[in-house]
């Protein structure tokens, strides 16, 4: 092992270092100094930027990947330990305090897995990917996982199938309308339209006894190009393994929700436990969803749900008749989390956390050591600054995450069992995970936008050579409507996206409500994702060969780590905020119009006897019960809270740019007082009491959606009270969500005043 550290830490010396292998930033980014430094300081932060650059070295990337992907390393793993205390050295070497922290979670493995077709005709499905000559890991079939999905429930179950597309609620009420029940059957749902965690869960609330979940190659099969080995996309016999946990209820070990799975941590029970799964399921690869397919009778699927499978799609149920038998080692397994600690010259107790999770279902090259890598790099680049006699004002925490991929788990019980230490002293959470050739993903935390604006200006593209953030605007621009292309052309700032679920920024924005970025560069899904070849060889030939963009994450999250330890004033700012949430409010305020038009027309039509749907000959149609019609819902606590937000946003923007520009540096006693209040402000927009049905969910601004999984929900109390006509609920989460804003309205208040000397420092940081 020590042969392989020290090959790791020094690069081959013909590889190029990313001053060679990059241009320069572009000038006119450089003309004012970056949000929250003064002309002088930022001066000094360029040239530690240009420093930072001319350290990086593109060989270390391939080196890592190479080392770290070499064996599978899924949670509990030997190689996964091995990998946890690697990382931990590196960091070490670099002048990092660097510890290990284990967690005991719960992490069920498959020891049965029956498939069978049993009628019309019994097949036996093989449920196993191949080994190719052309992937040299593949063949590590001793320590690799089958293909499963965590947290499925144990079963044996005999029924028959149900074709129910995507699986999502509003593709059942398409089976409703043409006579179909998936009550007491197994249904076979495809890949895609939510995350997979999803299918299960609405399948079991229908009454299914089980689902099956397979790869379609119309989505990432031989439809859209070569397959695995010629080209990138999914092979025949490839399944996509991944937890079914019901993650939007809470991430993490599901037997200890808000605490952290120490030892001796108090656990529920498995049949106490809401987030595991009530029903067997089973992911598959196409070639075994083949003869299912092709067995089913029943009504034509829609146009829509047809895949590229060469059968005739119909939704069933029968004749195909379908067993299947699934049983699990429900184990606790050692979580190891690295984290390595640069403490702070000036403000120590102020942490920026920059983090990415090691552990992968099987190698995981691209998903996700690819992010991995570039993360070390840079942390290395970091610590070649220390070694200069620099040091960070603030204290920055580089973090390596185990078992994000059964459910943030790592993460989550690192955030709940810090929780208090965090709150208290966490200025922002950084993440990143799988990264590719293609353009730069920024999402997060809109008090952040301008910030990372700022950043992707000052970063080049190793293809295009524009900054990154004018490949971005370009890409946006050729796939916007006329009118939206023009607001992106005249905006100097592109908008962020708002984070979901699916990664570790989840437990630190929408749990505690540290403000959060995720960071990466991507262009299309291929198809390698959780299966056995999401490998080396497939990695280095199809998602950056050279590592160049893995050079670009590195630079990219550098300058945001960098920037936010050395600001004077931490770079926050809430018009592009205020603005976003004006955006949000609009979007709720038509949903709630469209669907009362929608009731109306369709109360309307069935009164008339006209409601139909166009069908095959012979098809039943069901027609739906009228709905009870919308009431008016009135908004006005959010819009008058949204207005009074807009006006503080652009006082205290006003205030901080003149304390920034004044000349003098502002004094080190008004700076921490504004930082003490800026670093809670995030902290405002989230409520003791949660969100509806699922109080770990505190944030009232972002939240993944109840029935989406990873996708985003922006003003989730009202929105998804709205989608689940809950009239009474949709006026006490207005009332709720108004109160957020209007928290965080009164710190930005605060915060004006510190800025601008008509205030004093807080008493406590918390409003």
């Amino acid at each position: 092992m020590g042969l392989v550290m020290g090959l790791a830490v020094v690069a081959p010396p013909a590889q190029k270092t990313l001053a060679q292998e990059m241009p320069a930033q572009d000038k006119p980014a450089q003309e004012k100094p970056p949000l929250g430094f003064t002309a002088s300081s930022a001066q000094r932060q360029r040239a530690l930027e240009a420093r930072f650059d001319a350290s990086l070295n593109v060989g270390n990337l391939r080196t890592w990947l190479t080392r770290l992907a070499a064996r599978p390393h899924h949670v509990g793993s030997p190689y996964g330990k091995e990998n946890a205390e690697f990382l931990a050295g590196l960091f070490r070497s670099w002048g990092y305090e660097a510890t290990i922290e284990t967690f005991d979670v719960l992490f069920p493995t498959p020891k049965t897995r029956v498939l069978e077709l049993v009628a019309p005709e019994k097949v036996t499905l093989s449920l196993r990917e191949s080994v190719l000559k052309e992937d040299a890991t593949s063949g590590q079939t001793a320590e690799q996982l089958p293909t499963y999905n965590a947290y499925s429930a144990d079963g044996d179950v005999t029924a028959e199938l149900v074709y129910v597309n995507y699986g999502v609620p509003r593709d059942y009420e398409l089976l409703a309308a043409r006579g179909v029940s998936v009550k007491g059957k197994i249904v076979i749902a495809r890949y895609g339209g939510s995350w997979r965690g999803i299918k299960p869960k609405v399948a079991a609330e229908h009454g299914a006894v089980g689902c099956i979940i397979y790869s379609d190659p119309r989505d990432d099969g031989f439809f859209q190009g070569e397959v695995y080995p010629a080209g990138e996309w999914r092979r025949e016999d490839s399944a996509q393994r991944g937890s079914v946990l019901d993650m939007p209820v809470y991430p993490g070990d599901p037997l200890t929700p808000n605490i952290g799975a120490t030892k001796d941590a108090k656990r529920l029970t498995r049949e106490t436990a809401p987030t595991l799964m009530k029903i067997p399921v089973l992911p598959i690869a196409y070639v075994d969803a083949l003869p299912l397919l092709r067995a089913l009778g029943g009504p034509l699927a829609p146009d829509g749900w047809r895949g590229a499978l060469p059968v005739t799609y119909r939704l069933g149920p029968g004749p195909a008749k379908v067993h299947l038998k699934l049983a699990f080692d429900w184990n606790l397994a050692p979580a190891y989390n690295v984290i390595a600690r640069l403490r702070g010259a000036a403000r120590p107790d102020e942490w920026i956390i920059r983090g990415n999770h090691h552990d992968a279902w099987v190698n995981g090259a691209e998903d996700p050591i690819s992010g991995l890598v570039a993360l070390l790099e840079e942390a290395r680049g970091v610590g070649e600054l220390v070694k200069t006699g620099w040091r960070p004002a603030r204290t920055i925490v580089y973090a390596a995450w185990d078992a994000e991929e059964p459910g943030l788990l790592g993460s989550t019980e690192w955030v709940e069992a810090h929780a208090e230490e965090l709150t208290k002293h966490a200025v922002a959470y950084i993440n990143s995970d799988s990264n590719s050739r293609g353009f730069l993903r920024a999402s997060g935390s809109h008090t952040l936008e301008p910030f990372i604006n700022e950043v992707a200006r000052d970063v080049a593209d190793p293809e295009s050579k524009v900054s990154v953030l004018e490949r971005v605007r370009a890409e946006q621009i050729a796939d916007a409507t006329p009118a939206a292309a023009r607001e992106i052309r005249e905006r100097a700032d592109l908008r962020i996206a708002a984070l979901g679920s699916g990664s570790d920024y989840t437990p630190f924005l929408q749990h505690l409500g540290i403000a959060s970025l995720d960071l990466n560069f991507s262009d299309r899904l291929g198809g390698s994702y959780h299966s056995i070849f999401d490998s080396i060889d497939y990695y280095t030939r199809f998602r950056d060969p050279g590592f160049v963009y893995g050079l670009a994450l590195a630079r990219v999250g550098g300058r945001t780590v960098l920037r936010l330890a050395n600001a004077d004033v931490l770079p926050f700012q809430f018009g592009a905020l205020a603005d976003t949430i004006g955006t949000y409010v609009r979007d709720v305020t038509r949903l709630a119009d469209d669907l009362r038009e929608q009731t109306d027309e369709q109360n309307r039509r069935l009164a008339a006897g006209v409601e139909k749907l166009v069908t095959s000959p012979g098809e039943v149609y069901v027609a739906p019960a009228p709905k009870d019609p919308v009431p008016f819902l009135s908004l006005a606590p959010v819009q008058n809270a949204l207005a009074r937000l807009q006006d503080r946003a652009r006082a205290y923007d006003d205030a901080v740019r003149a304390l920034m520009n004044g000349g003098a540096e502002p004094p080190a006693s008004v700076r921490q007082s504004v930082d003490a209040l800026l670093i809670q402000a995030e902290r405002t927009l989230t409520s003791e009491q949660g969100l509806p049905r699922r109080p770990w969910f505190r944030h009232q601004i972002y939240a993944p959606g109840l029935y989406t999984g990873y996708g985003v929900k922006t003003l989730p109390g009202i929105r998804e009270a709205i989608e689940q006509r809950e009239w009474a609920e949709v006026d006490r989460q207005t009332i709720a969500t108004a109160a957020a804003i209007d928290r965080l309205a009164a710190q930005v208040a605060r915060a004006t005043a510190l800025a601008s000397g008509a205030g004093t420092p807080p008493s406590a940081a918390r409003p």
